[in-house]
């Protein structure tokens, strides 16, 4: 799995202008899911991504996580995380997962981030989403796991 983090102020996902997820301050992560992946994937990224200490602390250093601040988290999947594109002008994704196996994983990564006690949104997953969010810092990570 691939996750693209940004610490963000606010975010939403519309699909058909109709707002299906939509958070304050926390995370917004873009969530992709390789055609290897499986569970213990999902667990250790949500586990990881709970516990990054990325926000800022009374000294203005990043010590403190999403847990800590109490902050919230707006999973979107996508796909093209997994866009190969070394070769030629079009990116090849043939290392994506296919949607079933993609979804399922989508679904446990929620979950397993549902489990922290957070407020947890979503994208609507296979549909065309309009993304909006601004980022704070900008603090921009990317993990795979």
């Amino acid at each position: 799995m691939r996750v693209v983090i940004q610490r963000v102020t606010e975010a939403r996902v519309t699909v058909a202008d109709k707002i299906v997820g939509q958070i304050g301050p926390g995370l917004c992560v873009f969530l992709g899911v390789g055609a290897s992946d499986d569970e213990a994937n999902g667990s250790y990224l949500a586990e990881k991504i709970t516990h990054l200490r990325i926000f800022e602390d009374e000294q203005g250093k990043m010590n403190r996580s999403v847990i800590d601040v109490r902050g919230e988290i707006l999973v979107v999947s996508q796909f093209t995380l997994y866009g190969e594109t070394k070769k030629g002008n079009r990116p090849s994704f043939s290392g994506a997962a296919p949607p079933p196996q993609a979804q399922r994983l989508y679904d446990h990564f929620i979950n397993r981030l549902q489990a922290s006690g957070l407020k947890i949104s979503s994208g609507q997953f296979q549909a065309k989403m309009a993304v909006s969010l601004f980022n704070d810092g900008p603090v921009t990570l990317i993990i795979e796991g």
